[in-house]
């Protein structure tokens, strides 16, 4: 049987999310077990520095990839199918769809769902983000349509998408994993006995048109004002329109600082320690491909308020209360629900951890490496 040589392009892949997911698919299931005998892996330099060493895995990060944006873009349209046949690559896997390589065969992954979203993109306007957006759709529209195989990370991402693209030939659901660090949280604040104590309440996300932060606070002071003793902290930096509505926000309804805290930047390992001191998850995003963040507040064991946008009720299921996002009053009436019921929000958090227990790095990774496999032989007739 033919031993597989496997080339990954991530190449365009920045994010702490990105090294979370190759940090995943690398280190929790050998490809070797899956007919793999080498994988030839393009990243910046500095994610690669995060990764591990296998004997198995050869790291390449081209000097162009230390370039512009234009001499990257350049580099994988141009070079890397070239670079890839060298290295005796028999297929190519995309982490990022906005890939221009043209390797074949290859199979792309699925991260991004802005584009997508038409409620998420009316916030840009007639902008030049939503032009860079609108670019994003064609160049993954014809990734998705041109390659051999596309692996999305949930059942709702896969529906939107194709209705862009029209049906895709091979197609593959595999969520992302969850980092052990959240299963294994100890709450150190149990639910205040008396009403008059305070009830912490957490958001975790940068600020961007599509998370609704300035939206959640005024629903916190309209809590304040019905005598809940709520607190916010916000956990995420952020820039442009979004991070000006929230200091607008903050600035109208606690100008003295009472109940909001933002804090900018947290390294994702310190995250567990922010949610053990919580008693709310709170999640008001309206587009997501994958709501990893959530993933990780369900696995924390805390009740949840959730948007009911994307594929949040798909994943959440029954594990928490739903508002619309852009409504203040139902962010108000599923945080009140929250804090008067004692038995959804111990009914709920439980679900809600048992279900983040099938998000494991051990199945994304066999899921992955075995389809990458199958592709292959479905494609070479083995």
């Amino acid at each position: 049987m033919h031993k597989l040589t496997v080339g990954i392009d991530a190449s365009r892949n920045r994010s702490g999310g990105a090294v979370a997911y190759l940090i995943g698919i690398l280190s929790s299931a050998n490809p070797l077990g899956y007919g793999i005998k080498e994988v030839h892996l393009w990243a910046p330099e500095d994610l690669l520095s995060k990764l591990k060493d296998y004997k198995w895995l050869v790291k390449h990060s081209p000097k162009e990839l230390k370039q512009s944006l234009g001499r990257q873009i350049w580099w994988q349209s141009t070079k890397l199918g070239s670079e890839a046949s060298r290295a005796d690559c028999d297929i190519m896997f995309a982490t990022d769809a906005s890939t221009l390589c043209r390797f074949k065969p290859m199979i792309v992954l699925s991260q991004d769902m802005l584009s997508y979203e038409p409620g998420a993109m009316k916030h840009y306007g007639f902008t030049s983000q939503r032009l860079r957006l609108l670019a994003i759709l064609l160049i993954q529209n014809y990734a998705f349509r041109s390659s051999d195989g596309v692996i999305f990370l949930t059942k709702y991402a896969s529906k939107v998408i194709q209705k862009s693209t029209g049906p895709l030939s091979n197609v593959k659901c595999i969520p992302h994993g969850v980092d052990s660090d959240f299963r294994s949280i100890k709450l150190d604040y149990s639910w205040p006995k008396e009403s008059s104590k305070e009830i912490r309440c957490i958001y975790i996300s940068n600020a961007e048109m599509y998370k609704h932060q300035w939206v959640v606070v005024k629903a916190f002071a309209i809590l304040r004002a019905r005598g809940y003793n709520v607190t916010l902290q916000l956990i995420g930096g952020g820039k442009g329109k979004a991070q000006k509505l929230l200091e607008e926000s903050i600035e109208k309804y606690d100008p003295d600082a009472l109940f909001v805290q933002v804090v900018s930047f947290v390294s994702h390992s310190k995250i567990p320690e922010y949610l053990s001191k919580s008693n709310i998850f709170v999640f008001a995003s309206s587009c997501e491909n994958m709501p990893v963040t959530l993933i990780e507040g369900m696995s924390s064991g805390l009740p949840i308020a959730c948007s009911d946008r994307g594929p949040m009720p798909e994943v959440l299921q029954s594990g928490g209360v739903y508002f619309n996002p852009e409504n203040f009053s139902s962010i108000v009436y599923a945080i009140e629900e929250i804090i008067n019921n004692a038995s959804i929000r111990k009914e709920n958090a439980k679900c809600a951890k048992n279900l983040s227990e099938q998000y494991s790095w051990q199945r994304c990774a066999d899921q992955t490496w075995t389809y990458i496999a199958d592709t292959y032989k479905e494609l070479s007739h083995e």
